[in-house]
Formats: structure tokens, sequence, C-alpha cells
């Protein structure tokens, strides 16, 4: 398949560009600079310098292609802005054509919910409140098959942005790292490899539809997570905090979602579309994998 990739320098997004093209699919990785553009060339992806605000020049850049993946976000204010002018390009481009647009929105969005399924009532905190009106445009438009992967922490190669606030934990007068909140809340958690298999199979099988929640099955407790982080980073230990010292570090609204106690085992995705996690576990890959090859430079 033509693929339209945005986000193809981000976390998530190059490990999707990279799946793709294991996969043998052309990738029209749409990026903001020539810089950026630079970083992706390579054989199969041709880079694609567009403003994704620019409905126009987006819809243009999906003309020829046949199937779409949005995985870019600012991270700021103006990610709604953002995810809803490339939702209203697919719409311009793909309406009415049956070919696939895959819009990610997070696992956030259920709230606090131990057993999370696509059928979970929405419940979104503040800070991700945006995603899920704008994703249902994506799946409400008329002759394009809309899907919505939410995800939970994703995680691996030493990146990620949750797995890398666990590392740089505040730490009390003995070094231990400072829990986010007590520790007990569950987090679902995927290894950003297994998230991206996920999107390419849902791309490719004509009867994938609709919101798949994507998580690994083991949502670990955020003390197993930190005392896993503590191994990586060279710490004693790790010890329990509370919701005020993570709302003074962080925020209201990104100490919020992170203290939500969440858990899925991602069953529509294994059933449907024949997917199975197969990397290890954050808590493993804390202790013995990437995130101590990360610390220790």
């Amino acid at each position: 398949m033509r693929v339209a990739l945005t986000g193809a320098t981000g976390f998530i997004g190059s490990h999707v560009l990279a799946e793709l093209r294991q996969h043998g699919h052309e990738v029209s990785a749409l990026v903001p600079d020539d810089a950026r553009g630079n970083a992706v060339a390579a054989p199969g992806v041709r880079p694609v310098v567009v403003d994704l605000y620019d409905r126009a020049a987006v819809v243009n850049a999906l003309s020829d292609a046949d199937g779409a993946i949005h995985t870019a976000s600012p991270g700021d204010e103006t990610s709604a802005d953002l995810d809803s002018a490339v939702v209203d390009a697919a719409i311009e481009s793909f309406g009415g054509t049956g070919k696939p647009y895959l819009h990610i929105t997070g696992a956030w969005v259920y709230g606090a919910n131990a057993s999370i399924t696509e059928e979970s009532p929405i419940d979104a905190p503040a800070m991700v409140s945006w995603k899920q009106p704008i994703a249902e445009r994506a799946l409400g438009a008329a002759g394009m098959r809309g899907v919505v992967i939410a995800p939970g922490v994703a995680y691996g190669d030493g990146g990620g942005g949750v797995p890398g606030l666990l590392l740089g934990s505040p730490r009390d007068d003995a070094g231990n790292l400072i829990m986010l909140g007590t520790g007990q809340q569950h987090w679902a958690t995927v290894h950003v490899t297994d998230l991206a298999d996920l999107f390419r199979r849902a791309l490719e099988d004509d009867s994938a539809r609709g919101h798949y929640v994507v998580g690994d099955g083991l949502n670990p407790t955020v003390a197993e997570l930190t005392e896993a982080a503590a191994v990586a980073a060279g710490a004693p230990g790790a010890v329990p905090g509370s919701d005020d010292e993570a709302r003074a570090r962080l925020g209201d609204y990104f100490a919020e979602v992170l203290l939500l106690d969440q858990a899925t085992d991602a069953a529509k995705a294994r059933s449907e579309l024949g997917w199975s996690p197969s990397h290890p576990g954050l808590v493993e890959e804390f202790r013995h994998g990437s995130y101590r090859a990360v610390t220790a430079r």
C-alpha cells in the first residue's frame, strides 16, 4: 500500500514507519521541515514537507495514498487543533472511497477503569478531554474506514516520555526515587514495537474499524515500575509519594492522568487482528533491557 504517515520522526511514528517498511509498504512521511524529511529519507520512504494545519496541502498530500496513519502531536495546547485539521483533511480526501484512516488517542480517555474495553465509557480527564470528539469525527465519516487506536503507556528501545519521567523521578534524602502518588495505581502499557505491529495489522485488514484499546495485559503498578526504574537509574530503591506531591511536581492536568488506575488485556485486538505482544514488559525493560543502556551513557 501507499501510506501517508504523520509523526514519522516521533517515538511511536518512527516505529510505525519501520514496521510499514519492513512489510513492503511505500510511505509518504508528512514532515514539517526539510531537516526531519532528511531524517526519515530511505528506500520506500518519500518525505513530504507540509504544514499539517494547512488542510488543502494535507488533502493534496493524501490524494495518491491508499491509507493514512496519524501519530503526530506537538504535545502542547495546539494538539487539538492539529488533530482536528488532520481529521478534516482525511475526511475530505478519503470520504466515499473506503480507504483506511488510523488515528491515535490513548487509554487515558477512559479515565480510571481496571478493565478497559472498547465498550467502556469515555471518562476523559481534562488534559485529554478534547481527543475523543475529534476521533469520533473520523469514525463517523461516510465511506471512510476509520480506526481509532488507544494505547496504554508506550515504552521500549530506551524511549518514551512516561518511562523517561519515571527514570528522572526526584529522590529522597537516601537517593530513592519518589513514586507518582502512592504507587498503587496500575498502568496499561505496551511496547512501541508491538504497538506498531497493531497499527500495521489494522491498516491491512479491511474488516478493522472502530476503536482498539491496546495494552500488553501486564498492567503493572506504578510502585513496581518505579522500583524497576530505580534499578535502571542506579538508585537504591523507590518510596511512595503522594497525590499532592505529584500535582506540585507535574501540574494538576498531567498528574491527574498519571494517577489513574487503569488496566486492559486488548481482547479485541487479539481476537480480530491476531495481535499478540511479543516484547518484554516495562518492568523487565527497566530492570534488564534498553533503559539500563540509556542511563549508563
